[in-house]
């Protein structure tokens, strides 16, 4: 994977030129824990330590029946930070419950979805649902904001979420770690080591002013505790996606440009606030 250059090394397949794009790995359920497993481990999201989502993930997989055990949408809806995008995508959409392989593909790596909204009722649905939480880029919501966010994670992690006020005003390390970590990040597959993998990924930089993605490094990330997995059947030269120290999934060749498109949009948003037009535009792109 060489380093990126620009956004014309994007795959061919255009971001939501498939509606519904399907996992490679399980249904609606299963890939919203897939994606919710890693903070909640860590103790970021959503009550518990998430060993329920991880087997259940494993469960789906293996198509044991247990998977049926665990209330999903009850689960989901705990995650106060997801629970309002879902819900705000599963109306747009006419979904009958939040967990629609749709809505939950389209809030963690993106789909044609995202763009079945208007910038209006979105703004209001993310002010009611987070009203009190403070250093939000309010404005970013604004009417006349173009391109305007969408109801994808990144908005969350990049918008709502106060660590891009923190690295605007301190440029620290730990805030700029926090903002990669927990983007979902694609990556490409070099080597399998049992539990672990070594991933290609480009990093989130900040140089002061601009938000951007660097030139891809080696990372080493999780495939597997205890048994348990998020992502199976993961091999080399493969596309995943990863979420603090996970491979979540597999990526198809839509999912991986939806999600660079999501990330890339959100990133202007992101550095048009900082930069006021000064600053060039960033480059999320696959080589």
């Amino acid at each position: 994977m060489a380093a990126p250059a620009s956004g014309s090394d994007k795959p061919a397949t255009a971001p939501g030129s498939a509606p519904g794009l399907e996992s490679a790995n399980g249904n609606g359920a299963a890939l919203f824990a897939r994606y919710a497993y890693p903070p909640n481990e860590l103790g970021y999201c959503g009550p518990g330590d998430g060993r329920d989502l991880l087997e259940y993930v494993s469960a789906a997989a293996d198509v044991t029946g247990r998977a049926a055990e665990l209330d999903m949408v009850g689960r989901a809806r705990a995650f106060d930070g997801a629970s309002p995008y879902l819900e705000y995508l599963a109306t747009i959409a006419g979904a009958e419950t939040i967990m629609d392989q749709r809505v939950v593909e389209a809030y963690w790596v993106g789909n044609d979805l995202l763009r079945e909204g208007d910038a209006v009722t979105f703004a209001g649905a993310v002010r009611a649902a987070f009203a009190g939480q403070l250093g939000a880029d309010w404005p970013a919501l604004a009417p006349d904001v173009a391109p305007h966010p969408l109801p994808h994670h990144s908005f969350h992690v990049f918008t709502i979420y106060p660590w891009v006020g923190v690295l605007r005003r301190t440029g620290a390390d730990a805030a700029l770690g926090v903002l990669d970590r927990c983007r979902i990040r694609w990556g490409r597959v070099e080597t399998v080591d049992g539990d672990a993998v070594d991933v290609q990924c480009q990093p989130l930089t900040w140089d002061g002013a601009t938000l951007r993605l660097g030139t891809a490094r080696l990372e080493r990330a999780r495939l597997a505790s205890a048994g348990h997995s998020l992502a199976a059947g993961v091999r080399r030269g493969k596309w995943v996606s990863l979420h603090w120290d996970w491979v979540c999934d597999e990526l198809s060749a839509a999912q991986l440009a939806a999600l660079i498109d999501a990330t890339d949009r959100q990133l202007t948003i992101t550095n048009r606030a900082t930069c006021r037009g000064r600053c060039t535009p960033s480059s999320a792109s696959v080589t």
